[in-house]
Parts: C-alpha cells; sequence; structure tokens
C-alpha cells in the first residue's frame, strides 16, 4: 500500500513508521515498510529534460545526449541505454551519487570517467540503479509533466507499506 495513496483519503503528518505501527495496531499487520528514495540525494538526482541525442563518435551503441538540469545547467554525458530520445524526462544522477551498481549489487559513489574518450560525469538512471526494480533494460522515462530540476525524491518519491493478511 503506497502511504502516497492513503494521503489522498486521509490527511496524515505523522512518520511512516507511525502510520504503519497504527495500521498494525488497528489491525492490518504491515510486514515490512520500503522507503523509495529516502537515500537519494537532493542537490544530485534530478529530474532532467533530454535536449538533443548525438552519436557517439567511437561507439555505434553510444550515445552522447545533452541534458537540461533546471536553473541554466545543462550537461552532456555517454549514454547506452536503447530508449533514449529527444525530449524525454528522465532521472539524472550527478557525480557524487550513491547508486545501485547492477554489475556488483552494491551502492556506489558515481565517479567522473572517459566512455570511449568521451567525459561522462553523470548518469541517465535505470529502475535497477535508483534501487526501484531489477529492470536494467533502459532508461527510466518520466511523465512529460514531471518538472525539469525537481529533486527525484519529490516526483516519485514514496513509501510502500506491505500487509501481511492474517
Amino acid at each position: 500500500i503506497p502511504l502516497s495513496w492513503i494521503k489522498k483519503y486521509v490527511p496524515l503528518k505523522m512518520p511512516a513508521r507511525e502510520v504503519a505501527h497504527r495500521l498494525t495496531m488497528a489491525g492490518t499487520e504491515i510486514g515490512t515498510v520500503k522507503e523509495i528514495g529516502n537515500d537519494w540525494d537532493t542537490d544530485k538526482i534530478l529530474v532532467g529534460h533530454v535536449l538533443a541525442v548525438e552519436p557517439h563518435p567511437n561507439a555505434d551503441r553510444l550515445t552522447i545526449p545533452t541534458i537540461d538540469l533546471g536553473q541554466g545547467e545543462h550537461v552532456t554525458v555517454v549514454c547506452g541505454a536503447p530508449n533514449l530520445e529527444t525530449g524525454q524526462k528522465i532521472a539524472f544522477a550527478k557525480e557524487g551519487s550513491l547508486l545501485y551498481n547492477h554489475r556488483s549489487g552494491d551502492k556506489e559513489s558515481l565517479k567522473s570517467t572517459k566512455i570511449r574518450g568521451v567525459p561522462s560525469s553523470g548518469m541517465i538512471c535505470s529502475e535497477k540503479e535508483l534501487g526501484l526494480s531489477d529492470d536494467h533494460s533502459g532508461i527510466l522515462v518520466l511523465p512529460d509533466t514531471t518538472e525539469t530540476g525537481t529533486p527525484l525524491v519529490e516526483e516519485i518519491g514514496d513509501v510502500i507499506f506491505d500487509a501481511d493478511i492474517t
């Protein structure tokens, strides 16, 4: 049960753990509480807008997108996602962001690097890198109405209560 859904019907101002405790005491046992986005850095993991996508000069399957991060900040990175297109709103992680490494399964700090000779200081994220799911087949594409430059946690962060049916 997403906390955002509950808040549409009941005005709540208490912490998620307190909501889980009260639901359990009322007869709906909450087994686990998953906080989505609670570890995303609000100044490093943002909503970006893909302004342009250019081919990588040294790799057929890579592209070089230019991303608007709001407030006049534009960055260019190297991306290998097959579903990247100009005009999309995407989840963007700046250098220093903590993301899941799909190879090791651990969280790691994102570092600036060169990919086939092109500098890349950030990443357009998949659901797996953000810890949302195991899907690493492409980037997470957000609704067109999502505000560029907004911290991602404000757009898709939530708390999910896993209810145990007794």
